[in-house]
């Protein structure tokens, strides 16, 4: 992504080090869900219980990721990167302890959550520091896919911990991880080269109020919504769906609900291959509309996931409708860093996760009433798994409409202003 010599095998090394922040970080939140049954049972939870300890992790996730997103912009990811990973090990070695019961849980989710709210945009605006304007794409699909790869290799390592040693083992060996990577990041990670540049480049700073009233601005905040929200009931809910009313063997949920994972990850490269041929095009074509079609396929998918027959219908509907919503993120995180100065790109960055990580707040929490309500389990996942769904619908519909990244200037009041002379693009980002 750079040039030769020194200065690429030191981009790879960093991006290295940036997936596999993102592959801890997808398991720091995954374990909760890989967990649920044996910690349900332990400690005698219902779903609205189980599904508020889900969501109470993204309750200060949104808050850290708006103040840090403004912070990133000043200082060095060397060391907000690092203090972000012994947040997330501070919250997670508790609960090994024999006597950490539901509040000990509901206190380090909660600090996890303010520890990882920040780390997607942070570690995004990190890469795009190693790589160049047209480079940016693939950069964030790599770290995009990385989460997924965390998945695959991590959920069936979770499962296998859990059973050999309780459902507490897991949650010390994400903390030890998370604790070894910060000590390598500080030797080996940091800034990019690009970060000078981008300071000093000619293109005029925004107000926030024109960039937070812009159609792609408003078209991002929809569909990340839907993604969030969905991405929420993943993790703490296919789980217990695929073993409680799918009727899958225990030994085998770690790999299950990560193919979805797997899935997303496919269907970033693909998308990311598709968006680089389209965006000569049009920048609308290539961010706006591919990601919509992305977050369609997969609201509709989900929305059939409870009606289908057992055993393989099942996995191949969970994969679409939990990995095609994701495809569509790192495409969204294109389109708000093509209408936005390179210098403001991680307070706005910062500030759309924020925003969008209130829905992860309530798909959890919203998904354990409907299942309680239910008369029986099976019955409550269908208006559950519909109403995600149903977001994922709009988020696309919205994505296609109002995602323009060519139109930087453009309000949704109407408002315009001359817009300067469009840059070349030869990547996704």
């Amino acid at each position: 992504m750079t040039g030769s010599g020194v200065g690429a095998a030191k981009t790879w090394n960093v991006m290295t080090l940036l997936m596999a922040f993102m592959m801890i970080n997808l398991m720091d939140k995954a374990v909760i869900g890989l967990v649920a049954k044996p910690m349900k049972d332990d400690l005698g939870l219902t779903a609205t219980q189980y599904g508020t300890v889900a969501g109470t992790f993204y309750l200060l996730f949104s808050v850290s990721a708006l103040v840090f997103g403004f912070i990133g912009d000043r200082v060095s990811s060397r060391w907000l990167l690092a203090g972000l990973a012994v947040v997330w090990s501070a919250a997670q070695l508790p609960v090994a302890l024999p006597a950490a019961g539901l509040g000990v849980i509901v206190v380090t989710r909660l600090l996890l959550g303010a520890g990882e709210g920040p780390a997607f945009p942070l570690a995004m605006h990190t890469a795009f520091t190693w790589s160049k304007a047209e480079n940016r794409g693939l950069a964030g699909s790599a770290l995009q896919v990385s989460g997924a790869l965390g998945a695959l290799v991590g959920g069936p390592v979770i499962v296998a911990v859990t059973e050999a040693y309780g459902w507490r083992s897991a949650f010390t060996v994400l903390g030890v991880a998370g604790l070894v990577w910060a000590a390598i990041w500080v030797v080996a990670g940091g800034d990019g080269p690009y970060l000078a540049r981008e300071e000093k480049g000619d293109r005029p700073r925004r107000t926030y109020r024109r960039l937070f009233t812009s159609g792609t601005w408003y078209g991002a905040l929809i569909a990340g919504f839907g993604v969030s929200w969905t991405l929420s009931v993943h993790i703490a809910f296919l789980p217990l769906y695929l073993e409680d009313v799918a009727g899958f063997a225990r030994s085998s949920i770690g790999l299950l609900t990560a193919l979805p994972s797997l899935t997303g990850a496919l269907l970033i490269l693909l998308g990311g291959v598709l968006s680089r041929q389209l965006i000569g095009r049009s920048r609308r074509l290539a961010l706006g509309i591919l990601g919509g079609c992305f977050s369609l396929a997969a609201g509709v998918c989900l929305v059939l996931l409870p009606h289908a027959s057992p055993g393989w219908p099942v996995v191949v509907l969970a994969c679409l409708a939990f990995g095609a919503g994701p495809a569509q993120t790192p495409l969204t995180v294109a389109a708000i860093s093509a209408i936005v100065p390179d210098r403001q790109r991680s307070a706005a960055l910062g500030t759309w996760y924020a925003l969008v990580s209130i829905a992860a707040v309530a798909g959890p929490v919203a998904t354990g009433l409907v299942v309680d309500a239910a008369p029986t389990q099976t019955a409550g996942y269908g208006p559950a798994f519909g109403l995600a769904g149903g977001l994922l619908v709009l988020g696309g519909l919205a994505a296609i409409a109002l995602i323009r990244p060519d139109r930087p200037h453009s309000s949704m009041k109407g408002s315009r202003v001359a817009r300067p002379p469009r840059e070349r693009v030869t990547g996704a980002g």
